[in-house]
């Protein structure tokens, strides 16, 4: 399936970014919507992505300093097309802006996992609604697209 990715400011996009991400992390995974929307969102870089209809399925963001999150894809499109056609967009952006180092937050049980991928923890763990977590980091040119399964 042909997918088509785009990339937008939050002011362009809002509507659509707010609806993926409180399906996927509000609605199904339960999370306090105030956990999810932060005055990150307004400075971010954001991928959105459409099926071939043309209907929002997947979106992710690339914050200034690295930080790759709020990675939030519809239950039916959960592949590794669609992650890897993210993930691919966010490393583009990041190597346009020069930045150096990916972050990611990591749930504690999934720290060992992302060593695997060449990060490593930085600074104390810390609560990200109700779950702790441990901010990661890795050098841009070592990051490899993540394993699927791992993610949702």
């Amino acid at each position: 399936m042909a997918y088509k990715v785009k990339g937008v400011l939050w002011q362009e996009a809002e509507a659509q970014l707010k609806s993926l991400r409180k399906a996927v992390f509000v609605l199904e995974w339960q999370l306090p919507e105030s956990a999810e929307f932060d005055d990150l969102d307004n400075k971010a870089f954001h991928v959105l992505m459409f099926s071939q209809d043309n209907h929002p399925i997947a979106t992710a963001r690339l914050t200034h300093d690295g930080q790759i999150g709020r990675i939030a894809v519809l239950p039916k499109h959960r592949n590794t097309s669609v992650y890897n056609t993210l993930f691919t967009a966010l490393l583009k952006q990041a190597n346009s802006q020069n930045i150096e180092q990916i972050h990611v937050q990591s749930a504690l049980n999934r720290v060992d996992y992302h060593r695997e991928k060449g990060f490593e923890p930085i600074g104390p763990v810390f609560m990200e609604a109700g779950i702790p977590m441990q901010k990661m980091v890795c050098q841009r040119q070592q990051f490899d697209l993540p394993d699927v399964k791992h993610i949702h």
